[in-house]
């Protein structure tokens, strides 16, 4: 800590509040330095020469002089690879037991005294000195592990490791969490560490509230997920490989993850990107499904119960669609655990009713911080019941917020998620229909970016006993947990609807995630197409970004602002960019996308169900159906929405046109219906008012009818309630096929929903739409709109 901290916190709290954090910060700082042992001397240690191996089903373990690795070939495909003993379990990001052996896979001996795993859709080979090679089933290389390194400490302690692989020199990675620098990985040290970075991040910064060591490889040869599971903090340094000119020799990529303790444990899935996604699901947990109402417009109000009912009114007299309101965060101020009273709302469960009647619903901000004074008495209950975060001493780990001094749960405590679910439940029975949790990497200060609990602090870790080194980076995702059980439990018909800015692999079977506090200028929109991508190849479907208006954007960038996360999952507005306040005419265009936004709600509903059933996210990378196409896996700033929709947003100030690449096939542009043949790149009209979608030729596109309400308005918020559902059919080329799905959502419920498939095709000058049955086609039932003949 320097002067310049001193001042700021000073500044921003009071001189009293800054002095309190000041102290905390040095507290931490000693806690740290007194709670955890020197490392000392360190001794390095490699698997040294190959002795035997013990054939298992599925794999087998290779034992080497000073180590040995256990590998087993799961039946959906999966690889599992664990050094000096390590098992898949325990691991927070398994959604349950680990997959199967497969037992037609086995270890075999190989060349030059190594030994292999041959399996239906990949082979692993282990040479004689630990290098782990994945290969394709006709020998490609797709990823080279080379034998790890350890530094242990001589007086005793986790030891560090490093673990390098090579990939194809075409290779592109992307992944590792929520990264605002762009959905590809360049030449870079990226951290491990879930991180509250400053208020208007952009590009540049590094790490932020999510990370993963999640990798998503795309080569010519193939695709390949890799995925290290160990908590502790560390870094994945990368280096771009470079394909040789002429006669000479490619330079292969390079990841390399160093970890400053932890197991050395990682899973492999191969194939194409919709399998690999698919598989990872299988693996970590299929994505909760959020309710329909999540996916319309939702905007957030930092005042109290007027202040709500002032909003609602204004979506309604602008007609505005509004499917949420989100309260009880705001700036400089912490949200609280979820039984805090909230200050301004005496009548809660009759505003609640009032809005769920007009289709609104209320959502709430909870932090993990608990005050910590003596007339608190959530933080008199924890206390006796022992639920804090503790140091190594026994005493409670305090921290300052912009509330006060505060303490933390133990959310690796199973007595902690039980108790704190039975408050969110509690929430919930309050009129609260979901949770966005927010500062939870865990952050113990609001004024210092990147402050958090004491690495020495003492955590449960589900019995196992650990320190925060081990515990950081899943705290966040153990709290999804217990706030998605907690609501469940009280409204088990109910599908819960939770959001978080932390979390770690597997947190998409709680809830989506949230990657607010994005910077409002320009660069903030490359960064939030940049975090939206990396976690859906990480297994989160559902998130999006912030609209907001702290900075006082132009009415360019607003509207810029609000048409990309438009077609996101979660699309959230700030109070300060509420469209009213700069005028009618930019009104009139957030209505235009807003209503846009609600006429694709059956196509959105249809895309949470995929991605519960298959893995695939919402927001997928131009490469999703071709990763072999180079130029598009270049390409980031574009996306599919689905497989039927190309998004192309405007990312620069002044622009009204755009370049799009567009991947091989016909695509229409949906507002002039103009078509385009791809593979290539095209310029597009992109005025102030839409950004460039373009639909695939042949896709069937489930949308409420123009009849179902086009004027909008609070009441018909999430655009699945109200009007018929229908097809938008877009005209397949001459001799091809189309199709698309739409799945029919049962309520708000666990219901199985109907999954309706269809055919498009050409026949003598026009569009033939049919619904496959078990018995063949039939006629389709309901509004069908063509288009593209034109």
């Amino acid at each position: 800590m320097d002067g310049r901290d001193l001042v700021r916190a000073v500044t921003t709290l009071g001189t009293a509040q800054g002095l309190r954090v000041m102290r905390s910060a040095w507290r931490r700082h000693r806690a740290d330095a007194a709670g955890l042992p020197p490392r000392g001397a360190e001794r390095a240690r490699v698997p040294g020469p190959a002795e035997g191996a013990e054939p298992l089903p599925g794999g087998g373990t290779v034992r080497f002089a000073r180590s040995e690795l256990h590998i087993i070939v799961t039946v959906g495909g999966a690889v599992f690879r664990g050094w000096d003993g390590a098992r898949p379990e325990p691991s927070y990001a398994l959604a349950g037991p680990p997959p199967e052996p497969d037992p037609r896979a086995g270890l075999e001996p190989d060349k030059d005294g190594g030994w292999q795993v041959v399996s239906e859709r990949l082979t692993v080979a282990v040479s004689r000195h630990g290098a782990v090679e994945i290969r394709t089933p006709g020998g490609v290389v797709l990823r080279r592990d080379l034998p790890p390194r350890w530094w242990e400490p001589v007086e005793g302690g986790p030891a560090r490791w490093v673990q390098r692989s090579e990939i194809a020199a075409d290779a592109r990675l992307f992944g590792l969490g929520g990264r605002a620098s762009g959905p590809r990985l360049r030449d870079g040290t990226y951290r491990l560490w879930n991180t509250a970075p400053r208020a208007g991040f952009g590009p540049g910064d590094d790490p932020l509230h999510i990370t993963m060591p999640v990798q998503t490889v795309v080569a010519d040869a193939g695709c390949h997920l890799a995925f290290h599971d160990n908590t502790w903090d560390g870094r994945v340094i990368v280096r771009e490989g470079r394909e040789g000119a002429g006669s000479g020799h490619d330079r292969p990529g390079t990841v390399e993850v160093r970890m400053d303790g932890g197991p050395l444990r990682s899973w492999v899935l191969v194939g194409p990107p919709a399998r690999v996604l698919g598989g990872w699901a299988q693996l970590t947990g299929a994505p909760a499904l959020p309710p329909s109402w999540a996916l319309g417009p939702q905007h957030v109000r930092p005042g109290g119960e007027e202040d709500v009912r002032r909003a609602v009114d204004a979506h309604r007299e602008h007609g505005l669609p509004l499917s949420a309101v989100h309260v009880g965060g705001g700036p400089r101020r912490a949200p609280a655990g979820p039984a805090a009273d909230l200050e301004g709302f005496p009548r809660l469960s009759a505003l609640a009713k009032d809005l769920r009647d007009d289709g609104v619903r209320l959502v709430r901000a909870v932090g993990p911080a608990v005050g910590a004074g003596p007339k608190e008495a959530l933080y008199g209950h924890g206390s006796a019941a022992g639920l804090f975060v503790r140091d190594a001493g026994g005493a409670e780990v305090r921290g300052v917020s912009g509330r006060g001094d505060c303490v933390f749960p133990d959310f690796t405590d199973p007595r902690v998620r039980e108790w704190w679910g039975e408050l969110s439940g509690q929430g919930a029975s309050e009129g609260f229909a979901g949770m966005w949790l927010d500062g939870n990497e865990p952050v113990s200060c609001t004024v210092f970016a990147g402050a958090t609990l004491p690495r020495s602090s003492r955590h449960v870790l589900e019995g196992r006993g650990g320190d925060h080194r081990e515990a950081h980076n899943v705290y966040g995702l153990a709290m999804a947990r217990a706030a998605y059980e907690g609501m469940r439990g009280v409204f088990p018909e109910e599908r819960p609807f939770v959001v978080s800015r932390s979390g770690w692999a597997g947190m998409q079977r709680y809830g989506g995630a949230w990657t607010g506090d994005v910077t409002a200028g320009w660069p903030g929109l490359r960064a939030s197409l940049s975090l939206v991508l990396g976690l859906g190849l990480c297994g989160v479907p559902y998130s999006g970004p912030d609209v907001d208006g702290d900075d006082g954007p132009s009415a360019e960038l607003l509207l810029r602002r609000l048409q990309l996360p438009s077609y996101m999952p979660l699309l959230r507005m700030r109070a300060s960019a509420s469209p009213w306040v700069y005028g009618p005419e930019v009104t009139a265009q957030a209505r235009a996308v807003l209503v846009e936004r609600r006429r694709l709600g059956p196509y959105f509903m249809t895309l949470a169900h995929l991605a519960r059933l298959a893995g695939a996210p919402y927001v997928r990378p131009l490469w999703w159906r071709s990763p072999g196409d180079r130029a598009l896996r270049d390409c980031e700033d574009a996306f599919l929405l689905g497989d039927s929709l190309l998004v192309a947003p405007v990312l620069e100030p002044g622009a009204d046109r755009r370049a799009v690449r567009l991947p091989r096939g016909r695509w229409y542009d949906t507002h002039s219906g103009r078509p385009y043949d791809g593979p290539g790149q095209v310029l597009v009209d992109a005025p102030l008012s839409r950004i460039p979608v373009l639909a695939r030729a042949g896709a069937v596109i489930p949308v409420l009818d123009d009849d179902g309400g086009a004027q909008g308005g609070a009441s018909q918020a999430a655009g699945t309630r109200t009007g018929r559902v229908g097809l938008e059919v877009w005209a397949p080329a001459a001799g091809r096929r189309g199709g698309g799905l739409m799945v029919r959502d049962a309520g708000e419920g666990w219901a199985e929903p109907e999954i309706e498939r269809y055919t498009s095709r050409l026949a003598g000058g026009r569009v033939v739409v049919e619904r496959a049955t078990d018995d063949g086609q039939s006629a389709v039932e309901g509004p069908v709109r063509v288009r593209g003949l034109e």
